[in-house]
C-alpha cells in the first residue's frame, strides 16, 4: 500500500486529529517529518497517545513553534529537503505536513513540492467554518496544478452540508467524511467518530485490494 499525507487548509484545523483516526482505523505507522515546536505536546505525541499505536521519529525537530525555514534559521540549521524520503515500514503509513500546502521548509521548497515528489495520495483536512470554501477549493486545484493524486476531503468541525457539498462538488473531489467536535477527545472518541469517515475509500487510494 502506498502512504497516506494528511494535509490542511490551514493550521490548528484537525490535521493530527485526523492522522490519528486515520492510523487507528488503518493499523497504521504515523510519521511526521517536521515538527515545529517542542515545548508543548508534540503531534507524534498527540497520535501515540491517541491512537495507542506507534509514531516513527520525525526526521527534523525544530524548537521554535513557527514555519519551518524560520524555525530552522533561528537555530542556525537549514532543513536537507532530498533527505525528507518516505520510510518503509510494515504497517500501512500516514503521513502529516506541518500548516498547509504552501508552509516553505526552506526559501524554495514548500510542502507541496514536497507531496509532489513523493507522489503518494493525499486527505485535505477542511474547516466547516465561515472561509472554507475558498481555502479548499484554492488548496484542491493547487494539488492538482502539482500532479498530486487526492483521495478526498476530510471535514473538521460542526455539520455544514451546503458547504461540504459545494467544496465536493466544485472541487470534483470526494466527500469522506466529517469529524465534529470530540469532547472528551480520546481514543474511544475518535474510534466512534470515525466510524462515520469512508476508511475504505481511502484504502483504495492507497491501493489496497
Amino acid at each position: 500500500m502506498k502512504p497516506i499525507v494528511v494535509t490542511g487548509t490551514d493550521t490548528g484545523i484537525g490535521k493530527t486529529v485526523v492522522s490519528a483516526g486515520l492510523v487507528q482505523a488503518l493499523g497504521a505507522h504515523y510519521w511526521k517529518p517536521v515538527q515545529s515546536g517542542l515545548e508543548e505536546e508534540t503531534d507524534s505525541e498527540i497520535v501515540a497517545r491517541l491512537a495507542g499505536a506507534p509514531v516513527l521519529s520525525e526526521a527534523v525537530r525544530l524548537e521554535l513553534p513557527a514555519s519551518p525555514h524560520i524555525s530552522a534559521e533561528a537555530e542556525g540549521v537549514r532543513i536537507d529537503v532530498e533527505a525528507l524520503r518516505l520510510p518503509d515500514t510494515p504497517r500501512p503509513l500516514v503521513v502529516e505536513g506541518a500548516g498547509g500546502l504552501m508552509v516553505p521548509l526552506d526559501d524554495r521548497t514548500t510542502f507541496l513540492d514536497l507531496f509532489a515528489r513523493w507522489g503518494a495520495p493525499v486527505v485535505l483536512v477542511a474547516r466547516t467554518a465561515l472561509g472554507t470554501i475558498n481555502h479548499s477549493l484554492l488548496s484542491l486545484a493547487a494539488l492538482r496544478g502539482a500532479g498530486v493524486p487526492v483521495a478526498g476531503v476530510i471535514f473538521s468541525g460542526e455539520a455544514a452540508p451546503r458547504v461540504e457539498r459545494t467544496i465536493a462538488e466544485m472541487g470534483e473531489v470526494a466527500h469522506l467524511g466529517r469529524v465534529g467536535p470530540l469532547d472528551p477527545l480520546d481514543g474511544d472518541s475518535l474510534r466512534d467518530a470515525f466510524a462515520a469517515i469512508d476508511i475504505a475509500a481511502i484504502r483504495r487510494a492507497m491501493g489496497a485490494a
